[in-house]
Order: structure tokens, then C-alpha cells, then sequence
């Protein structure tokens, strides 16, 4: 596999490019001129995860978020005084944060640490800040393995991780989540530690990686769609305010 190519799996970036789409999504939510335009940066982030392979994440992802466009849409004609502040003090925030989650989401299940790893050594990154981003990478996946395995155990006692669940039986349902999962978040986290430190995560010597890392045609596809839409909400105010 190299960088920038489509593989039956789905498309394949370089993490370096999967950074600096980040960095410009950021930017994009941060210059939003409008709630339409935050709607097209998600789809444009719902393309791109259709384009990995992650079709569920992608349609799910979009969809919740234009049913929250039209509720923002909603409260601002229909609601007055402080319950429309509250609101949409909320949901401004909401907005701005969305985009980037769900590109975090894309990022970070199509990552692997060896590639992340070698692709920062060929920038030569700082072993301070790669390390514990390395870790994040694998900790993540691990804790949701774990909270798989909670949902289960929990159905075995006939409690349902639901909101209807918490809203009839609070307190046992705080108790069969937060409890084993703040356990199982801990023990993974002095895990994964142990288990980075013996891989030699912190050699200094150069790494070495079976997947060829560099930047191909599709890296340089996703980063001039992502800068287009950024140019959009830069220059496209008076078009899209």
C-alpha cells in the first residue's frame, strides 16, 4: 500500500495529511459565515469518510447533524428572551465543534500507530508530543472495545444503556457504566503505557515501517478540497451569510 491510493479497503492518506486536514477543518468551523455552511463542511467530512469505507459512520454523521441545523433553524424563529439565548449559546458551540469530531472520528479509526509514528519521524516531530498521540491513537479504540463489552454485561442484568434506561433506573445504570468503565479506562491506560515503552516507543533511532509513507495524488485531492471550502468561508461571506 502506498500513500494516497484507493485499496479495497477504502482510501488510504498519509497521517500527515490527515493532520493538515484537521488543522483546516478547524479553521473552516472557527470562519463558518453560516449554518449552511457548516452543513456542506460536514458533508464534504461525510465524503471523505465514504471514501475510507466508514459508510455508516458517514450517512449517520450527516444526517444527525442536518436534523441539528433544522432545530437550530427552529429555535431561532420560533423562541424568545432567555431560553433563546441558553439555546443558542449551546448550539453555536455545537456547531463549531461537530465538524471537527467527526473528522477526528475518521482520523483516528483509520490511523494505525506505525504509520503515525513513522510518518512523524519523517518530519521529525518532537518525541514529546508524538508519544502521547501514539497512545491516544491506540487508547481510544481500546476503550471502546471495553464499553462493548459493558453494553453486554449490562443487558445480561437487564439494564438497557439507553436514554430510556437512564431516565427509569438512574442510579443502576450510572453504576453499570461509569463504574466498570472508569476502571476499564484506567487499567487500559497503564497498559498501553507498559506496552509502548516495550515496543520501544521511545528509541530515538530511526523507524522502520512495512507501508511506504509519502504523499501521493489523493493526499493533494483532499487537502485542495478541504482548502477550497476554507477559501468558501473566507471570501464567500456576502455569498453565504
Amino acid at each position: 500500500m502506498t500513500g494516497g491510493v484507493l485499496s479495497t479497503r477504502g482510501l488510504w492518506l498519509d497521517p500527515r495529511t490527515k493532520i493538515l486536514l484537521l488543522l483546516l477543518c478547524i479553521l473552516s468551523a472557527m470562519m463558518a459565515p453560516s449554518l449552511f455552511y457548516e452543513l456542506g463542511l460536514v458533508v464534504l467530512i461525510g465524503l471523505l469518510g465514504i471514501c475510507f469505507g466508514k459508510w455508516k459512520y458517514a450517512w449517520k454523521g450527516v444526517l444527525f447533524y442536518a436534523l441539528i441545523v433544522l432545530l437550530t433553524i427552529w429555535i431561532m424563529d420560533t423562541m424568545t428572551g432567555t431560553w433563546r439565548t441558553m439555546f443558542i449559546a449551546f448550539l453555536g458551540l455545537f456547531h463549531k465543534v461537530y465538524p471537527c469530531g467527526m473528522l477526528s472520528g475518521i482520523v483516528i479509526s483509520t490511523t494505525k500507530v506505525s504509520e503515525f509514528l513513522s510518518a512523524m519521524n519523517r518530519i521529525h516531530a518532537p518525541q514529546k508530543l508524538v508519544i502521547p498521540l501514539a497512545v491516544m491513537l491506540r487508547y481510544i479504540p481500546t476503550i471502546q472495545e471495553d464499553w462493548r463489552f459493558i453494553k453486554d454485561a449490562m443487558r445480561m442484568r437487564d439494564v438497557s444503556p439507553s436514554l430510556k434506561g437512564f431516565l427509569t433506573h438512574p442510579g443502576i445504570t450510572v453504576e453499570c457504566i461509569y463504574v466498570p468503565l472508569m476502571m476499564a479506562a484506567s487499567k487500559a491506560a497503564d497498559e498501553l503505557s507498559i506496552a509502548s515503552i516495550t515496543r520501544g516507543i521511545e528509541n530515538p533511532k530511526p523507524r522502520t515501517c512495512l507501508v511506504q509513507i509519502h504523499i501521493g495524488l489523493m493526499d493533494i485531492a483532499a487537502v485542495f478540497c478541504f482548502a477550497c471550502a476554507l477559501a468558501v468561508g473566507l471570501y464567500g461571506k456576502g455569498m453565504l451569510g
